[in-house]
C-alpha cells in the first residue's frame, strides 16, 4: 500500500542527498520515478535536485499553481511509475500536498516529500503544515548546533553574518546564508 511519507529537518541535515539516495535505489531496481523541485529554487540550475556533497539528478521544476496530480497521472499513464520524489516540499500549496496525497490514494504511487519544517523566523511553511497534517509517515532528519545539541531551527544572516529578523519566508540560499541550530541558540537570535 503506498503512503505519503514528509522527512522534514532544519538546512543543512542532508534531506536532498536522502532524496538521491532513495531515487537511487528505485532505479538500481529498474524502478520508474519522477522528481520534483520548485521553478524558484534554482541554484543549482533549473529542473535540478542537487547534493551539497556533489550528487543530483534532474526533475521536473514546478510552479506554485500547478496541478501535480494531473502531471504525474500523465506521466504515469505513459510510462508507469514506482515513486514520486519531492524536493523543497515546504514551497508546496495545500492543494499541491493535496493532490500528493491523492497520488497516493488514487494512484497507489508512494510519494516522499523533503523539506524544512520552519523558516527562518520559527513559523511553518504552507507545504510544511500540510504535510505534518496529512502524511501518512512523519520522519525527522536529524542534524547538529554548533554546541552539539540537535538543531531543530534555522536563522538567516545578512552578508555581514548578523542573524536577520524580518523579510520573505523564502530566500535562496546555502550556508552562506542559513545556520541550523537548537531551540536555545535559535531565540538567543531572536532577543538581540
Amino acid at each position: 500500500m503506498a503512503k505519503l511519507y514528509f522527512y522534514y529537518s532544519s538546512m543543512n541535515a542532508g534531506k536532498s542527498t536522502m532524496l538521491l539516495q532513495s531515487d537511487y535505489n528505485y532505479r538500481e531496481l529498474g524502478m520508474r520515478t519522477m522528481l520534483f523541485t520548485p521553478k524558484a529554487y534554482d541554484r543549482d540550475g533549473k529542473g535540478k535536485v542537487a547534493s551539497r556533497i556533489g550528487i543530483q539528478a534532474q526533475a521536473y521544476a514546478f510552479e506554485p499553481e500547478e496541478n501535480l496530480l494531473d502531471l504525474v497521472r500523465e506521466h504515469h499513464l505513459q510510462d508507469s511509475l514506482h515513486c514520486v520524489l519531492v524536493d523543497e516540499a515546504q514551497s508546496l500549496s495545500r492543494d499541491q500536498v493535496y493532490q500528493l496525497s491523492e497520488i497516493v490514494d488514487q494512484l497507489n504511487i508512494p510519494v516522499l516529500a523533503y523539506g524544512l519544517r520552519t523558516d527562518f523566523r520559527g513559523e511553518l511553511f504552507e507545504g510544511s503544515a500540510h504535510l505534518l497534517a496529512w502524511a501518512d509517515n512523519l520522519n525527522e532528519i536529524k542534524t547538529v548546533c554548533h554546541c552539539g545539541k540537535k538543531a531543530i531551527m534555522t536563522i538567516r544572516m545578512d552578508e555581514s553574518g548578523n542573524p536577520v529578523q524580518e523579510g520573505a519566508q523564502v530566500e535562496i540560499g546555502g550556508n552562506e546564508r542559513y545556520v541550523s541550530m537548537c531551540r536555545r541558540h535559535f531565540k538567543e537570535t531572536r532577543r538581540g
